[in-house]
């Protein structure tokens, strides 16, 4: 089958999708709304109709009562619509008259009201209350029952009996009418539904698609891809963090460009030396002592650098592996840093470089004194390349709160604020501009990260672009070991354990 066959079929539904699970769960929600309704419908009207119903047939016999006992003229107009409006049977009987109000609708003699009111008569006179109530079935099921209430009005000679007949079911246009109402109800609530499922679906997942639609172009290498989250929260994070990723991303792949270019050339240019100074001594030094030995030095040079380059290299590979053996002892990291100063003494009469060294007290730390130097002189040599004209440099150790800082401050060129995060990076090089070149692989602040990360150091740089920088780190401090075991690693690992512990 062709592609573009494949791209002409109809999309299946995905079932497992959020914007399919969520129309289909809203959906799923108003149909049980609607099925609960129905069933309340079904099963609760009749009994909700015959307690409202009792209820409205009390009211209303305390009304009666009242209107009766004010004995006022409009009483027969009052009873004759209140017996109409609510389909019921009223009768007040006392010593003169007997009085009948029927707005059921029922003929009394058929329906047999005159065994109620009998009935009801009877337990009215052996009740100690003035009202007694009984629901009556006539028939087989519960719509024909009815509701039969008496009440004694007045007291003495002007004592009257209330009588209420009243049906306790509703009548069934009453039904037909609730069930188109809910079939009407149903359909209006399903379309409503329909809409707001379809509609919240296409709200949720439509900031999601968007979004991975732009992780499908970053994908694919374009780097000038925007994340929009829309107006979730979530999705608006998860956007902001994408357009971040994308951003590093970007950035990464300038930065293995840059690699790539750097060790091509950090490769090419000994390389080129080497064969060059090779051939020379085939071609033309070759019998000549003095000026072979000059061009086997510059390859021995060469090939030295190319060694630096190699294990700088495979030493970040293994540093961020964790594969290096550490050889952790108690030492002194002012003594370590004076001797890294001292190394450093002889650019200041060849180069004219001003190295200042500040030391603190003796402050002992544990770790790894051949790596830690090594870090030590790495940022020293960072502040050479970088210091420009000012060719200044402060190596300074600050001991406070058990812990020793030690600084490597520069008045050089200065790095971005948007590029310091990235000064740790294999291979990067500020932007900021310098006169000369800058020598070297971009490998040794990587390096000590890496060592500085094994000792969970903290560390980090406070610069200012065209002010120069400030790379530190910083270690906690340690007893001093006696010198009975002062070259015993074990003992020392042993204090200083004990010391933490503390």
């Amino acid at each position: 089958m062709s592609p573009d066959k494949n791209l002409n079929e109809p999309k299946k539904l995905d079932t497992s999708s959020i914007k399919t699970t969520t129309l289909l769960s809203f959906l799923m929600y108003a149909m049980i709304l609607v099925a609960f309704l129905w069933v309340l419908t079904s099963f609760f009207l009749d009994t909700y109709y015959q307690k409202m119903r009792t209820q409205e047939v009390i009211r209303t016999a305390d009304a009666v009562e009242a209107q009766y006992l004010k004995g006022s003229t409009g009483f027969d107009k009052y009873v004759v619509e209140t017996a109409e409006i609510n389909g019921i049977y009223i009768q007040i009987k006392n010593f003169e008259e007997t009085l009948e109000y029927n707005g059921s609708g029922i003929s009394p003699e058929k329906a047999g009201f005159a065994d109620d009111i009998t009935r009801i008569d009877s337990r009215l006179a052996a009740s100690d209350t003035d009202s007694v109530a009984e629901t009556r079935h006539t028939g087989s099921s519960d719509s024909e029952a009815r509701l039969v209430y008496a009440s004694r009005i007045g007291s003495g000679h002007d004592t009257a009996s209330l009588y209420i007949i009243s049906p306790l079911y509703p009548d069934q246009i009453t039904i037909r009418i609730v069930k188109n109402m809910l079939g009407y109800i149903t359909f209006i609530l399903l379309s409503i539904a329909c809409f707001l499922a379809y509609a919240l679906s296409r709200r949720i997942t439509s900031p999601i698609e968007n979004l991975t639609r732009s992780a499908t172009e970053l994908s694919q290498g374009n780097y000038n891809v925007r994340f929009d989250g829309a107006a979730f929260t979530e999705t608006k994070e998860l956007a902001r963090a994408l357009n971040k990723a994308s951003y590093e991303m970007e950035r990464t792949d300038f930065y293995q460009r840059e690699i790539l270019a750097n060790v091509s050339h950090d490769l090419k240019t000994p390389l080129t030396m080497i064969r060059s100074y090779a051939e020379k001594i085939i071609d033309i030094s070759g019998d000549n002592p003095e000026k072979r030995n000059a061009d086997l030095q510059i390859i021995i040079s060469e090939t030295e650098r190319l060694n630096r380059l190699v294990t700088d290299m495979l030493s970040v590979s293994n540093l961020q592996s964790n594969n290096v053996e550490m050889h952790r002892e108690v030492f002194d990291l002012a003594e370590a840093a004076e001797d890294v100063y001292e190394s450093f003494m002889v650019l200041g009469s060849s180069q004219g470089y001003e190295v200042h060294f500040h030391p603190c007290k003796p402050a002992y730390v544990m770790g790894d004194r051949s790596r830690i130097m090594q870090v030590m002189t790495n940022f020293v040599s960072n502040a050479v390349k970088y210091s420009g004209d000012n060719k200044f440099i402060d190596i300074k150790l600050v001991k406070s709160n058990k812990k020793v800082t030690f600084h490597c401050i520069d008045h050089g060129v200065g790095i971005p604020s948007d590029e310091q995060s990235h000064v740790w990076d294999k291979y990067y090089r500020t932007s900021a501009n310098h006169e000369r070149d800058i020598e070297g692989t971009g490998l040794g602040l990587a390096i000590s990260k890496s060592i500085l990360n094994l000792h969970s150091a903290k560390y980090g740089v406070k610069s200012e672009e065209g002010k120069g920088s400030d790379f530190w780190f910083e270690m906690d401090t340690v007893r001093k070991p006696s010198p009975k075991n002062k070259n015993g690693k074990d003992k020392a690992d042993e204090q200083i354990q004990s010391d933490t512990e503390k």
